[in-house]
């Protein structure tokens, strides 16, 4: 059985315009829900990212890649770490119900 595709999106231009509208209409599929406006407490990548970012603090570089590299490798370990990544989604609040669309 082939369950369908759930975004959570955020409201950039991309994101709310009508072409993207009509794209997502288009695909029975795809559920689309949308963000308020500005709602970081709502996204639970925000929590990745503050996570992410507290293990790098009192870091300097001097170039891009090995701050490239330093990142992907703390990415990576999260991908192994799911009770981590369930706390962050936990974290918004939001039901983990199945979605039904609006």
């Amino acid at each position: 059985m082939k369950a369908p595709i759930v975004l959570v999106w955020d409201r950039p231009n991309t994101h709310v315009s009508k072409t993207m509208q009509e794209l997502v209409a288009e695909r029975g599929w795809l559920t689309v829900f949308l963000l308020p406006a500005y709602s970081p407490d709502l996204n639970p990548v925000e929590g990745v990212w503050a996570h992410v970012k507290r293990s790098l603090a009192n870091l300097a570089v001097v170039a891009l890649d090995p701050l490239e590299k330093l990142v992907r490798n703390r990415l990576k370990h999260l991908q192994y770490r799911p009770d981590t990544l369930d706390g962050f989604i936990a974290g918004t609040g939001l039901p983990l119900d199945t979605p039904t669309s609006p």
